[in-house]
């Protein structure tokens, strides 16, 4: 009788375990029997990249009601999806973003320009501007109504604080039922006074401040920028302030790092960003360039890792902490020039308020999908980015990830700067090759930053 060698198999080995399951596939991992098993994945890496640039689609919706220019917004901590924002026409909107409704709104909440918006506690707004007057309004009745069919509120501001001089800028303290101030000088108020409580200011400073802004962790340090090119350090326990430098070009907008407290943003004239380290403030830790007109806002994201600025060449553009070149760009065909840039609490989002009068809520990362994600495309996402991350080396994958179009004027703008920075490069290194100031050692950028510094 002839012998039969017959392979068994367990049934429950090539099933799926529960209903629904993939079918649980066998493979043979040895390398030798995958030879272009590296050039399939390659292919993948590429296709991954193609299709990120494929979905970017990063404009969500346009949040209308201003008439002039938005020049601040200020987002509610305790939230994800509140956000309040003020235009030159004196308009004050507190918006639901992810409803796309207005929960509060006030058509001459100033005379003039809103210049500076913030909140404060138990719900409630603090609005400035260049009428001289400090407005703080109650908008708790706002929040659990949200009707937003009802026009203009004709609602009366709870308290106002009159000043000396055009306001700036505000910011409340994170737990005090405190606030700044930014005019002719630094001033500190109490929401039960109707009188600053202490004014901040350097005795040789004669600066415009135009922003201020409290640390997200030690509350009590609080910084400004002027319009000498003054960065300023304030402690508000001592009353006085603490140290100063003066930079090349002025900055128009600062923010601290939600994740390092050390860490301060600066958004610069001369089309960069820079952060700080205030334990050494004679250089930046690093410099951000890709704007090509001056940067109006920045603010960092509740994450820490990433960071939005928006410019005067009517782009925004979403830097990762550490990477100073090749930021995410967006830009749309009717957006003017952007003065004011956030991102919403759960960082998924950006706001951007722009010369035009609008509000535009864009994805923080372009090719995100909204809604609900399934666990098997989450398991592809991951993959295609781990695929991404592993193959970025690749010339032909870091060529279509990090390939943006711009408008034409941008791209012309980009160019032309371009031109203008590697003409004075050749300048300074033939001035160094002929004269004697070959005889000392190039300064880095770093170091031409800050002119002087005062403590």
């Amino acid at each position: 009788m002839v012998k039969i060698s017959v392979l068994q198999h367990a049934p429950s080995a090539h099933l799926p375990s529960r209903p629904g399951d993939p079918t649980p596939t066998s493979r043979n991992l040895d390398p030798l029997m995958h030879p272009f098993a590296r050039a399939r994945e390659r292919t993948r890496a590429l296709n991954a990249v193609k299709m990120e640039r494929m979905f970017a689609k990063p404009f969500i919706a346009s949040l209308e009601g201003h008439v002039d220019a938005v020049e601040t917004m200020a987002r509610k901590y305790d939230s994800l999806d509140v956000v309040a924002s003020g235009s030159w026409d004196g308009g004050l909107i507190v918006h639901d973003v992810s409803r796309r409704t207005k929960l509060f709104n006030i058509d001459d909440a100033h005379k003039g320009k809103v210049s500076g918006v913030c909140f404060g506690q138990e719900s409630r707004l603090l609005s400035c501007g260049v009428d001289r007057n400090i407005k703080l309004w109650d908008n708790h009745k706002g929040f659990t109504e949200g009707d937003s069919e009802a026009g203009p509120s004709q609602q009366k501001p709870v308290s106002i604080y009159p000043g000396k001089a055009a306001f700036n800028s505000i910011d409340h303290h994170r737990y005090d039922s405190l606030f700044a101030t930014g005019s002719n000088l630094v001033q500190v108020w109490d929401e039960t006074k109707s009188a600053a409580v202490s004014n901040l200011t350097l005795p040789t400073a004669t600066e415009t401040v135009t922003a201020v802004r409290f640390n997200l962790a030690e509350a009590s340090v609080l910084a400004s920028i002027g319009s000498d090119r003054s960065f300023t350090l304030y402690d508000i326990r001592t009353g006085k302030a603490e140290r100063r430098i003066i930079m090349q070009m002025r900055s128009n907008a600062l923010s601290w790092s939600p994740t390092f407290p050390t860490t301060v943003l600066l958004a610069s004239e001369d089309h960069n960003l820079y952060t700080f380290d205030i334990r050494s403030l004679n250089s930046p830790s690093q410099i951000y360039k890709g704007h090509v007109a001056a940067v109006m806002s920045c603010d960092w994201s509740p994450t820490g890792l990433e960071f939005v600025s928006g410019g005067w060449d009517r782009t925004v553009r979403i830097w990762k902490d550490g990477a100073g070149t090749q930021p995410e760009v967006y830009h749309t065909k009717r957006m003017q020039r952007v003065m004011s840039t956030l991102y919403t609490g759960d960082s998924r989002f950006v706001l951007s308020g722009s010369d035009d009068g609008n509000v535009r809520i864009w994805k923080a990362h372009a090719s995100d999908k909204l809604g609900i994600i399934t666990a098997r495309e989450r398991a592809a996402i991951e993959y295609r980015q781990g695929l991404k991350t592993r193959w970025k080396a690749d010339a032909e994958v870091n060529k279509i990830a990090r390939t943006r179009h711009l408008p034409k004027p941008v791209y012309k703008a980009a160019q032309l700067k371009r031109t203008m920075v590697d003409a004075q490069r050749v300048k300074e290194d033939r001035r160094r090759k002929h004269t004697r100031a070959g005889e000392n050692k190039p300064k880095a950028a770093r170091k031409k930053v800050v002119i002087a510094e005062q403590s």
